[in-house]
């Protein structure tokens, strides 16, 4: 009797392993105590919300020792606050913020994040330049004295004009005629001939430069030595390249520059949470990206690139070197 309980017990012990093993959720090596992770992003209404909510969703389903949710936030900022003060664990901000974060700069002087880590650059934030075909405008110095939407005072939009137009030699904002609205309502301005141009910084497509263009606008292109000033003093830049036909008419590539969109936490998060945060990610990226278009065609061999030097998690570090990824 007591050789026929302990069969039982153990064919017990491998059914429930077997279902384990079909749940489709990764367990740590030798077990995991429970971690909560939250997510801030942005509005609820945005699509970094939106981004946030499909990758803590596959955490959340196949790491059995993750509990993880998205929450609404006020933006980078507010997000690198929340990660530095302990009240949330991972999250996404461009690594321009980042930067600013780890040394403690601009929105964070003095109160740098020496314990900021990096898990993934994500997907570029391109700088897009609108303009009027009558305004003449082919260059960012082409644009003093014409009457331009730079978004918000305040802003990190604005904070791109600013640093633009001034490597383009112009005085910001003496020598524009600068409109502070967002670029919504720009486009609108633009179509009526109310404006010369405007400043946008978002993925492509964008709806708002697509209808801008129907009505006749073009893009300005930012040229290689624009970047290279701003690179000078502003580590995040990259270049990028918005491909022809992206928006109507649109017949050429046109040169622009980008900031990566970053996946952080802080060094305090365990090595062991971050390497399976990490693993997860990229093992189901193409089911994240099917969900969310920000985050299709993401490779790993990309994640550690043009992250203005901020350091990555070590965790994450081991992930990236078990398939090859050069992170030393």
């Amino acid at each position: 009797m007591k050789n026929v309980s302990i069969r039982i017990i153990f064919a017990a012990l491998v059914a429930a392993a077997i279902l384990a093993g079909c749940s489709g959720k990764k367990t740590a090596a030798g077990g995991h105590e429970k971690v909560t992770i939250k997510f801030p992003t942005a509005s609820a209404s945005g699509a970094l919300y939106a981004v946030g909510a499909a990758i803590t969703n596959v955490w959340d389903t196949k790491i059995d020792f993750v509990s993880a949710s998205s929450q609404a936030s006020n933006g980078g900022i507010d997000n690198l606050n929340q990660i530095a003060d302990g009240e949330s664990q991972v999250s996404i901000a461009v690594s321009s913020n980042c930067y600013q974060s780890y040394n403690g700069t601009d929105s964070f002087d003095g109160a740098a994040n020496k314990n900021l880590r990096i898990i993934a650059g994500l997907y570029f934030n391109p700088n897009q330049v609108v303009v009027t075909k009558k305004s003449g405008i082919t260059s960012l110095s082409g644009i003093k004295g014409k009457h331009f939407a730079v978004a918000a005072a305040g802003s990190s939009v604005e904070g791109e004009c600013k640093n633009h137009f001034t490597a383009a030699g112009l005085n910001y904002p003496s020598d524009i005629q600068t409109e502070y609205i967002a670029f919504g309502d720009a486009a609108d301005m633009l179509q009526n001939g109310a404006l010369d141009g405007a400043w946008i910084m978002s993925g492509i497509p964008a709806a708002a430069v697509s209808q801008a263009c129907s009505s006749g606008c073009g893009l300005v292109g930012i040229g290689d030595d624009i970047l290279e000033k701003l690179r000078s003093s502003y580590p995040w830049y990259a270049r990028y390249t918005i491909p022809a036909g992206t928006y109507p008419g649109q017949n050429a590539d046109i040169a622009t520059t980008a900031i990566k969109m970053t996946m952080f936490c802080n060094s305090t998060l365990d090595d062991e949470t971050v390497y399976m945060l990490t693993k997860t990610f990229w093992e189901n990226v193409d089911e994240l990206g099917n969900a969310q278009r920000n985050l299709k065609g993401l490779t790993a061999q990309d994640a550690v690139k043009d992250i203005a030097g901020l350091p990555l998690h070590e965790g994450a570090k081991r992930y990236y070197r078990e398939i090859g990824v050069s992170v030393d």
